[in-house]
């Protein structure tokens, strides 16, 4: 039994270090994306209007998440870094929670010190095949269990006039983002110069965390 034990503490002080790797790169999907009207996790009272926050936008991220998952958890203060840093010049991030009750989001979202507006579609994993969220994976090729982050990148510009149906074709990231490639896109969505790639900014897609996707194993580490 105490071997049993030992063996259970190991493995829970080494899953930390590894991560299931969700990385991957912005593409392009048809997709029909609809305009939402979603409750805010820090005001359940007030709704968020997407095509309303958009406006005068030269590019919205809109990233769904779980937050027990720790995939979000490495993305998000890479998000809130941005957003503090391109916000003024046409930014805009908006956050989706999902699979969680609203106060354990809202918990999530001030230890990670998330700033930028979150709405939320769901409040159980019980509803993780019913949701929006899911028909938009789907309809993308995103096959992870939870899909958690998720990203949807939207050009105002691009918007359909009128109807529902924001965009019938726009890229998105199905996992988590590549941090050097997710900047280089937002740069050049908001016409700013190239930036050079930074130590600091290879450094932080290095960083390790743990597994989110209980159907794959926990052996990879992320590059």
């Amino acid at each position: 039994m105490k071997l049993i034990l030992a063996a259970f503490f190991s493995l829970a002080c080494i899953l930390p270090i590894f991560a299931q790797n969700e990385q991957a790169p912005i593409v392009e999907k048809e997709i029909k994306y609809r305009n939402w009207k979603l409750p805010t996790v820090r005001d359940i009272s007030a709704e968020l209007d997407l095509r309303e926050i958009s406006k005068g936008k030269k590019l919205v991220v809109v990233v769904y998440f779980a937050p027990w998952c720790p995939n979000w958890r490495f993305d998000a203060p890479k998000l809130e870094a941005f957003y503090k840093k391109y916000q003024s010049k046409g930014l805009e991030i908006v956050g989706v929670g999902e699979y969680d009750p609203v106060d354990r989001m809202k918990a999530n979202l001030d230890s990670l010190g998330i700033t930028f507006p979150v709405v939320y579609e769901s409040v159980s994993r019980a509803q993780r095949q019913a949701t929006k969220h899911a028909e938009y994976r789907k309809e993308t090729g995103d096959k992870r269990y939870t899909g958690s982050p998720w990203y949807i990148l939207l050009d105002p510009a691009k918007f359909e006039k009128d109807g529902e149906t924001l965009v019938k074709r726009t890229d998105v990231i199905n996992g988590e983002m590549i941090m050097t490639e997710g900047e280089a896109y937002i740069r050049k969505a908001l016409g700013l110069p190239a930036e050079a790639a930074s130590k600091a900014a290879n450094a932080a897609n290095s960083a390790a965390v743990e597994v989110c996707d209980p159907q794959k194993p926990v052996a990879i580490k992320k590059p």
